[in-house]
């Protein structure tokens, strides 16, 4: 079974940096794209930042300049390096990755999330 494991959540000033991991672990054929989502209460959850096999990235707005996703292959992990934050930033964020598994299935998979708060 194939499962995102997030950490690296908490409490930071504004200005401040924080870097979240998301691990894949179990036995899975290929990563293809990972992505870093966040949510606050009674909000949708917001696409943050996104990388394929390619190396290709993209970031929403807000955070562009800012945040940084990155992947270790050896390691099987994805980043989010986040700098100069702000109050706003204050989410649970969550790693979600489409990986196709050792049956050769494709999975969207979900991390548990992570509480990013950064005070004012």
């Amino acid at each position: 079974q194939v499962q995102l494991v997030e950490s690296g959540g908490g409490l930071v000033q504004s200005g401040g940096s924080l870097s979240l991991s998301c691990v894949v672990s179990g036995t899975f054929f290929d990563i293809h794209v990972v992505r870093w989502y966040r949510q606050t209460p009674g909000k949708e959850r917001e696409l943050v930042a996104g990388r394929n096999n390619g190396g290709e990235t993209s970031y929403a707005s807000s955070v562009k300049g800012r945040f940084t996703i990155s992947r270790d292959y050896a390691k099987n992990s994805v980043y989010l390096q986040m700098t100069s934050l702000k109050p706003e930033d204050t989410a649970v964020y969550y790693c979600n990755a489409l990986v196709t598994d050792s049956g050769m299935k494709l999975q969207d998979l979900w991390g548990q999330g992570t509480q990013v708060t950064v005070s004012s």
